[in-house]
Parts: structure tokens; sequence; C-alpha cells
């Protein structure tokens, strides 16, 4: 088996650049892609992220660049997503993770691509944003989804803990967003708990580098995949000031993901 370039985050396609990696290094794929999503009408999803998804209320985000491949229908979604499953798991342990966001429109589409990518659907993990837009006279929509699986059977004696099914962790402010969409590094370092430490992690969606400073935060390995070259160098620059955290630091981060949930948050067996 061939070394993977670990801790490397590389400005390309993703399916191109997971073609630059030696097939079954993988011990988990957490990923953030494009939801093709947002607005009323089939019209809306074509608009530029900045007016899809930084209204009024969230101008801080709409400072940040605009990002590509947010406009597919359903279909094409489902297609593409199926694509970078497939690939993904070519370069996948047995046994190894999948564990991909997803938010309400697209989660049918997912589970979807999930499972005739040959991956075994296992669940939906809830990320609870607990700040979101209220809208009067409907259900808030504070929540966005994990869709994971493994590929093939999944060892119980893994050296990882119970996690629990349900996050609920502050998503980023929008004036301190470096990326429209980006995810709290506090949820990423929680949901890598589902691989121990020292695993091998790919982000073929990399974005501003949230998952690979998750990843150096506790212990684990990371494989960072950008198309764009603007949130590519602010992963870099990022990457670069995460290498410095102290040790302290990052050794209280590594326990906090390897904790074990409260009775109460442990699922039935």
């Amino acid at each position: 088996m061939k070394t993977p370039p670990i801790n490397t985050d590389l400005n390309m396609d993703c399916l191109e650049g997971m073609k630059l990696l030696p097939n079954e290094c993988l011990d988990l794929i957490l990923t953030d892609p494009p939801y093709s999503s947002g607005g009323l009408f089939a019209g809306d999803r074509k608009m530029d992220t900045r007016n899809k998804y930084t209204r009024t209320e969230y101008n801080g985000a709409s400072r940040c660049q605009s990002f590509s491949g947010d406009n597919m229908d359903q279909r094409s979604f489902t297609e593409f997503m199926r694509m970078v499953l497939h690939t993904a798991r070519t370069k996948a342990k047995s046994g190894a993770i999948v564990a991909v966001f997803v938010d309400w429109r697209n989660l049918p589409a997912l589970t979807d691509a999930m499972q005739t990518a040959g991956w075994v659907w296992r669940g939906i993990v809830v990320w609870d944003k607990k700040n979101s837009r209220p809208q009067k006279g409907r259900f808030r929509s504070q929540c966005e989804y994990v869709v994971w699986g493994s590929n093939g059977a999944l060892p119980l004696e893994r050296g990882v803990n119970c996690l629990p099914g349900v996050y609920s962790i502050t998503n980023v402010p929008s004036k301190d967003r470096l990326h429209q969409t980006e995810k709290p590094v506090e949820l990423l370092e929680a949901l890598l708990g589902i691989v121990p430490a020292g695993s091998v992690v790919l982000d073929p969606f990399a974005g501003s580098g949230s998952t690979c400073v998750a990843c150096l935060n506790t212990g684990r390995h990371y494989i960072g995949i950008e198309l764009d070259p603007h949130y590519y160098e602010i992963a870099q620059k990022r990457l670069c000031m995460a290498a410095f955290t102290p040790i302290h630091e990052k050794e209280a981060r590594h326990e906090k993901a390897q904790e074990i949930p409260a009775p109460g948050q442990a699922p039935d067996v």
C-alpha cells in the first residue's frame, strides 16, 4: 500500500485530485460540498452565492467571495455526488467512514448518491446551529445534517467511543466567517472522533480549510482539495497558524474529541 501525501492541501478539481491518491489509503472522508439549494424556486438555485446565502441579516458574510458548483439541479447534484463518493470509495480502506454535510433540501438526493456510489449508509447526524434566522409562521430551519456511512462492514473494535447523534454547536458568526458556508472547527473536531488519532482524513471540498485545521488540532492527518484559488490561499494561511498552536491546546482538543458522551447521549443498542 502506497503512503498518501498526508497533511497536504491541493488546489485543483476534487475528481482530478483524488485520482492522485493511492487506493485504500483513507480512514475518513469528511466534507461539506456545495449544497446546490437555497431559494423557493428553481431559478433561485442559479443565483450568486452571496445573494443566495447572505441576506440582509447576514451582511457580515457577504464580504466573502462567491464559490462555484452551487447551481446544479437535483438530478445533477445527485449524479455529481455519486461520482465524487464513488471515486473517494476507491481511495478508502475497508471499513472507512464517509460523512457529508447537507441541508434538508438535498438530503434525500445525498442519501441516494451515497448508496449508489457503493457506501453502506449508516444514518444521519443532526447539527443544531442554534442561531438560525426566524421566519414568522414557520418552523425554524436551524439544523443541517451529516449523512454518514462506511465502506463495507464497520468493525466495533476501532478504538472509537460512542458518539452523539445530535450536536448543538453555534454556527460561526457571519462577521467572523472566512467562507460563506464555513462550519465551526469545534463541530468538525467532534465529528473527527469517529476515527482514532493518526487516521488519514480527506476533505475534497476543503474551502477555507476548517476540516484540515480540525485535523491538526486533534492529531489526525489531512488531505484537502479545493478548486477555488482564493479559498485555497485562505486555507494555507489558516494551516500555517494552526501548525503553531501550543501543544497543550492541541492535546486538550484531542481529548475533547475522544470524550465518551454522557449516558443520556448514548444511542439504544
